[in-house]
Order: C-alpha cells, then sequence, then structure tokens
C-alpha cells in the first residue's frame, strides 16, 4: 500500500492516492478470459438464479455473456428479463394477495370503527390491479437490464441452445443467430406450466404465465391443480370477489404436511372457495356466449361432472425447459425421466457445464434457492470457494389467504425418517389478537413443532398456518439452521402481543392428549 501511495505522490496532482479499499479492487480484479473462448461464463436462462451467478461470477473478474428468450404462452402471453418470479411468479403472486388482504380488512375496519361508505359495495378494478402489478414488473425487468449493462455482462435476448460443449447458439428475435463459445457454462433455463393432455386445454386455458396479465376480469374460475400455485392463485381470486372452484387429483399440497394442508383448505372452504376432491379433467369447450364448459371425472366414483366458467386456469405442476437446450450435443447425460438435469453439486455429467435452479431434479423450486446455489457456484468456479449449497432445512411460505410458513421436515417425513416412537410433536391453536374485534374465525391457526423425543429434543420441522406466515418462519429459519431445540425455543422470552411468540409458547404434545386450544391470551 505504501509503495503505491508513494508512487502517485510523484506524479503530483495528476492522480489521487488510492484508498485502501479501492487497492484492494485493483489488486483482486482478475480477467479470465485468454482467447481460447468468447466468454468465461455463458449463462442459459435470465432468472434468478441465473442472474446471481452471473452478478457474482463477474465481480470475481469473469467475462460473462447471458441468454435470455421467453417463448410466449398459448395464450400469447410474454415478458422481460427477470425469469419466473419477477413476471408471472412470486412477485405478481404477492401483490395480489396483499390486494386480497387489503380488500378484507376494508369491511374489518368497520368493527374497528372505521366509517366507511357503503362497504357492501366495495369491488376491486381488475383493470386498475393489473395494470399496477404490470407497471412494477416492468420497472423490475428496466433495472435488471441497466444493472447487466454497468456490471458489463453481455446480455443477448436469444434462445440458447448448445452445438457443442462450449458452444452455444442463439436464436434472436428476427430468427437471426449468434454463435458464442464459453470455457463454463450454467444452464438455469427453469420451467414453465405443464399443460394436461385434454381437448381445449392450450386453446381456451390459461396458466400462471397469464392470470397476473390478464386484459380482462376472470370472472368464474375454475383452477385445476391444487399444489401451491394453484391455492394460492383460488384464494385471492375468490378473495377479490371471483368465484373459484379447485380440482384436487390427490390431495391439496402435496409433499407439505398434510394436516397442515387441510388447516389452509378448511379456511379456503369458509370463504368460500369450492373443493372438487378426487378429480381430474376431461375437457374445456368454448361456448357460442364466450364462456368455457369444462368437464371432469371423479377417479374414485367414475361420476362425471360439468360447469360453465369464465376462466379456467391450469395449476398441474411445471417441466423443466431442458428439450430446448440441445444437451446431446454437449454430452450433457444426467437428465431424470421428467427432463430434469441430475446434478448433486450442481456440476453435471460434463465438467464445465452446470445447472441451478428449477432445471434441477428434487431440488426445493424456490427463488431464494436458486440465488444462494448460483452464487455459491460462482464463487467456486472464479473464487477459490469450496462451500456447496446446502438444501436441507430451507424455508418457504403457501400465501393463501391464511398463510402457511414452514421450515424443515413434515411430520409424515420425520415420521418415516426416525419413527413414531422417537418424536415429539408439541402443537397449540392459538388466537391472534387482532381476529378478536372484527370476530374473524381462528379455527385454523394452528402451529406445531416436530422434534426428536430425546433430550434436548432437537426440532426437525416448524409449521404455522396464520397471518405473515412468512415473515414468522423466516426468522425460524435461522433457529433450525443452527440445530435450535424445544429446550431453546421454550426458554426463548416471546414478544407479546404477536403471533410469533406462540412457538415460545408451545408445551402440549400430541402424545399427551391434552386440549390443544388456549385458555387465555396473557396467561
Amino acid at each position: 500500500m505504501t509503495l503505491f501511495n508513494n508512487y502517485f505522490r510523484k506524479l503530483g496532482n495528476f492522480v489521487k492516492p488510492f484508498k485502501r479499499t479501492e487497492c484492494f479492487i485493483v489488486l483482486s480484479k482478475r480477467t479470465f478470459a485468454n482467447g481460447a473462448y468468447d466468454y468465461d461464463l455463458a449463462v442459459i436462462g435470465g432468472g434468478s438464479g441465473g442472474l446471481a451467478c452471473a452478478k457474482e461470477a463477474i465481480n470475481l473478474g469473469a467475462k460473462v455473456a447471458v441468454l435470455d428468450y421467453v417463448t410466449p404462452s398459448p395464450q400469447g402471453t410474454k415478458w422481460g428479463l427477470g425469469g419466473t418470479c419477477v413476471n408471472v411468479g412470486c412477485i405478481p403472486k404477492k401483490l395480489m394477495h396483499q390486494a386480497a388482504l387489503l380488500g378484507e380488512a376494508i369491511h374489518e375496519a368497520v368493527a374497528y370503527g372505521w366509517q366507511v361508505p357503503s362497504v357492501e359495495q366495495v369491488r376491486i378494478d381488475w383493470s386498475a390491479l393489473t395494470e399496477a402489478v404490470q407497471n412494477h414488473i416492468k420497472s423490475v425487468n428496466w433495472v435488471t437490464r441497466v444493472d447487466l449493462r454497468e456490471k458489463k455482462i453481455e446480455y443477448i435476448n436469444g434462445l440458447g441452445e448448445f452445438k457443442d460443449p462450449h458452444t452455444i447458439i442463439a436464436t434472436m428475435k428476427n430468427g437471426s443467430k449468434k454463435e458464442l463459445t464459453a470455457k463454463n457454462v450454467v444452464i438455469a433455463v427453469g420451467g414453465r406450466p405443464h399443460y394436461p393432455d385434454i381437448p381445449g386445454a392450450k386453446e381456451y386455458c390459461i396458466s400462471s404465465d397469464d392470470i397476473f396479465s390478464l386484459s380482462n376480469p376472470p370472472g368464474k374460475t375454475l383452477v385445476v391443480g391444487a399444489g401451491y400455485i394453484g391455492l394460492e392463485c383460488a384464494g385471492f381470486l375468490n378473495s377479490l370477489g371471483y368465484s373459484a372452484t379447485v380440482l384436487v387429483r390427490s390431495v391439496p399440497l402435496r409433499g407439505f404436511d398434510q394436516q397442515m394442508s387441510s388447516m389452509i383448505t378448511n379456511e379456503m372452504e369458509e370463504k368460500g372457495v369450492k373443493f372438487q376432491h378426487r378429480c381430474i379433467p376431461l375437457s374445456v369447450e368454448k361456448l357460442a356466449s364466450g364462456q368455457l364448459k369444462a368437464r371432469w371425472l371423479n377417479t374414485e366414483t367414475q361420476e362425471e361432472s360439468e360447469d360453465v366458467f369464465d376462466t379456467v386456469l391450469l395449476a398441474t405442476g411445471r417441466y423443466a425447459l431442458t428439450q430446448q437446450l440441445n444437451l446431446p450435443a454437449a454430452g450433457v447425460t444426467t437428465l431424470s425421466k421428467n427432463g430434469k438435469i441430475v446434478a448433486n453439486t450442481e456440476q453435471t455429467n460434463v465438467p464445465h457445464i452446470y445447472a441451478v435452479g428449477d432445471v434441477l431434479e428434487g431440488r426445493p423450486e424456490l427463488t431464494p434457492v436458486a440465488i444462494h446455489a448460483g452464487r455459491l457456484l460462482a464463487r467456486r468456479m472464479f473464487g477459490g470457494s469450496s462451500q456447496q449449497m446446502d438444501y436441507e432445512n430451507v424455508a418457504t411460505t403457501v400465501f393463501t389467504p391464511l398463510e402457511y410458513g414452514c421450515v424443515g421436515l413434515s411430520e409424515e417425513v420425520a415420521t418415516d425418517r426416525y419413527g413414531a416412537d422417537n418424536l415429539e410433536v408439541y402443537h397449540a391453536f392459538y388466537k391472534p389478537t387482532e381476529f378478536f374485534i372484527p370476530q374473524r374465525n381462528i379455527r385454523n391457526c394452528y402451529l406445531k413443532a416436530v422434534a426428536l423425543r430425546d433430550a434436548p429434543q432437537r426440532i426437525l420441522g416448524l409449521h404455522f398456518v396464520g397471518p405473515v406466515a412468512g415473515e414468522v418462519i423466516q426468522g425460524f429459519a435461522a433457529a433450525v439452521k443452527c440445530g435450535i431445540t424445544m429446550e431453546q425455543l421454550s426458554n426463548t422470552v416471546g414478544i407479546h402481543p404477536t403471533v410469533a411468540e406462540e412457538f415460545t409458547r408451545l408445551n402440549i404434545t400430541k402424545r399427551s392428549g391434552k386440549d390443544p386450544n388456549p385458555a387465555s391470551c396473557c396467561s
């Protein structure tokens, strides 16, 4: 440092001495590209995981290109840079969920003394809502593009596919081809909604790709599928005033704790959402009126039913966009039956080709997971790090009208893994303070901790159904990651009155058979 500053002092006023941080940046900056390849890293896919990896790589001195192209949905919907989360996933979903909560809050405000004229006439303006949501999304698209430009990451708006293990061909919007080479490649193409093979599916139905920019109010809606996307969409549509019916093929929220899932669906039914259980779609037909006649089959009774809807929204799962990549040309063979890439450490069978995000087999399809995995991968490639992504104990939240947040193992998985005799499940119903005055339903406000039975009872999973579940579970996720025990949780003093403090008050076990309903809020 002294050597550098003395040197620049001799240059007089032409150059100012480096600050310590500036000198570090100059000395640590590296340019990996050596002429053999156009780029040190090419990322195929401009979603959360791919962008996080690209940005971290550029910070570590790599020369990086990002390829991204959105093929329009069957209904013609397309969007900008940023991937599913920003454009047709987490962000617009949460905004519409918030719109629904605000609508409910207007009615509750009357009980708190607010004078709301003609509360029964309060309605949502769908066009205003979608315009506000889309304006926000477009602002994020713009900021993302500016960020790439400022970081000197080359953005190629083209559909990428492999020509050989190090060569990628991008098909541009106008049909022209752009060829580039890269020393390393990260596949981060994510997935798109699956359309069932039934008459009328692609012709007349929409998916989560379309709902957030739908030009007309959805009206009476049939939601096919009861995963988290289906339940979230049905939840906010119903709360916004649009009748919603959900076709459930097997169980709601398959893969989640089923007791908590039942709490969610019970709440939704009480709010007016209709559920058709053990049903699969048969066809969707467009009537002369413009409405859609949907037919479905109950797989238990073999009874067929039909009804007329304004909108049919398909939420029957997603598929990975690997088929368009021409992976055989790259030599990538580690694919699962559903087309996802099997890569335990994000590295495929081709050493310089990696994958992050929803395209990976057996990994949580969550934006923060993709972001964290992408950053860690870039550090291993260009920063000398050896840290691997830890996919255990990842928290998540289902943004249904009454939210469900969880981290760790479900009770079913914990039982399969450890045996029921080796577990202790603490549980409780609770009363959110803000529910009292408007006399809101509290029957489904419930939480539980799944722990090992032997002291100190390490917690394997925490589950919470109630308001702001995502905010509640995020903090406890760090504790579970650190190996929190029931002893430590019960010795934590809660913040009163909050719903999060209910975890610190857990003391009744399922094994005891005692009533888990609260007797008082302050004792």
